[in-house]
């Protein structure tokens, strides 16, 4: 079957963005030295990157969902005014410059602040604090996970609902049940998504939480400051986020692509 010129320069433009995209990403890798992989990744600040990389970024799962579950469902199935006022908020840190979110945190809850004085009085300075990180993850990941949590509730049947709510015992019990189990792939999808963000996030986390390694530095904070020092185990910590960041959009369309069947 013989392309016309039009379906030639598609394909050509594709090539180029597919091109674009992968030899970057191949070069890391390139640039990892393979007999020295597994030093490199036993290294004790590269270990102890992922660990907090993994901890907070896990911690940050936990409050997106039990958050966003709820401002989701209210999103969903509540009809008031200034909904879109709600939706415009909840959205905003997708489009916040991380440094702006970062700073925005900063001045909320530094020891200057209002909170952060209330909170000195208990002892507690969040930033240069690991409760920083999870706040400064969770503070740019929320709203990946309450648009596809509200998405899949808006599939959700209302008849279905109401149904289950007049057959159950109380409104609760229909909801964990019957409405839950029906959003499941949403939900998973996106936490997954949230998690992928959390995870990656630098910006933020650099300015509210700062790069303190053994305590607040997670992995992209590591790369940031091996590359001064270390470009072998930046590449190396970075290919580990490229094969996380790999596995998450496969997750990801596996549920969507199970959830539109």
């Amino acid at each position: 079957m013989r392309l016309g010129k039009t379906a030639l320069l598609q394909l050509a433009l594709v090539a180029v963005l597919v091109l674009f995209i992968t030899i970057p990403v191949l070069s890391i890798y390139l640039e990892i030295p393979k007999g020295d992989v597994l030093t490199e990744a036993l290294d004790p600040s590269t270990i102890s990157a992922i660990r907090i990389s993994l901890l907070t970024s896990g911690a940050s799962l936990v409050l997106m969902v039990a958050l966003g579950v709820p401002t989701a469902r209210f999103l969903s199935r509540t009809r008031i005014k200034g909904k879109g006022v709600l939706d415009t908020i909840i959205d905003l840190p997708i489009v916040l410059p991380p440094a702006v979110a970062g700073l925005a945190l900063l001045l909320a809850f530094a020891p200057r602040s209002p909170i952060g004085a209330f909170l000195l009085q208990y002892g507690l300075i969040l930033p240069g604090n690991i409760f920083a990180v999870v706040m400064a993850e969770t503070f740019v990941a929320m709203p990946f996970f309450v648009r596809s949590a509200r998405t899949a509730f808006d599939e959700v049947n209302p008849r279905i609902e109401m149904a289950a709510n007049m057959l159950s015992p109380s409104s609760s019990y229909s909801f964990r049940r019957v409405v839950l189990p029906l959003a499941s792939r949403g939900l998973i999808a996106g936490a997954i998504l949230g998690w992928g963000r959390a995870l990656g996030e630098f910006g933020a986390t650099l300015l509210f939480a700062g790069n303190l390694p053994g305590v607040t530095q997670t992995m992209p904070l590591a790369i940031y400051l091996d590359l001064e020092v270390n470009i072998y185990q930046a590449s190396l910590v970075s290919g580990i986020l490229i094969a996380i960041s790999f596995i998450i959009i496969v997750s990801v369309r596996y549920l969507i692509r199970g959830r539109a069947v």
